[in-house]
């Protein structure tokens, strides 16, 4: 079973920047392709940026193209989301996800996302 844990939430202002990490283990991460997910508090869970599983292709919801940009090391088993100019709009509960690398096709579904983790949550504040 791949086990993953997010870190790197905060809260800050708006304008600021934040970096969010993803560890995985319990399985092979190269095999998997990664995503970033995030849920704002009454709204749908929804998808930020995906990435490939050696890192050659990534893709991002229009909503945070130019401002966030993912990232992996798969030495460290680690996805990263690096978050600039961060808007109140930003804030949410942020997950990382994984599907097997095979079905990776750039923009990523929720229901295709076997593995999760608990989220941890970024506020940011006008």
């Amino acid at each position: 079973q791949l086990q993953l844990v997010e870190s790197g939430g905060g809260l800050v202002q708006a304008g600021a920047s934040l970096r969010l990490s993803c560890a995985a283990s319990g399985r092979t991460f190269s095999n998997y392709a990664m995503g970033w997910f995030r849920q704002a508090p009454g709204k749908e869970r929804e998808f930020v940026a995906g990435i490939s599983w050696g890192g050659a292709s990534t893709v991002y919801a229009d909503s945070v193209k130019g401002r966030f940009t993912i990232s992996r090391d798969n030495a460290e088993n680690t996805v990263y989301l690096q978050m600039h100019s961060l808007k109140p709009e930003d804030t949410a509960v942020y997950y990382c996800a994984a599907q097997d690398r095979l079905y990776y096709t750039g923009v990523m579904n929720p229901d295709g996302m076997p593995y999760w983790g608990k989220g941890t949550l970024v506020t940011v504040s006008s």
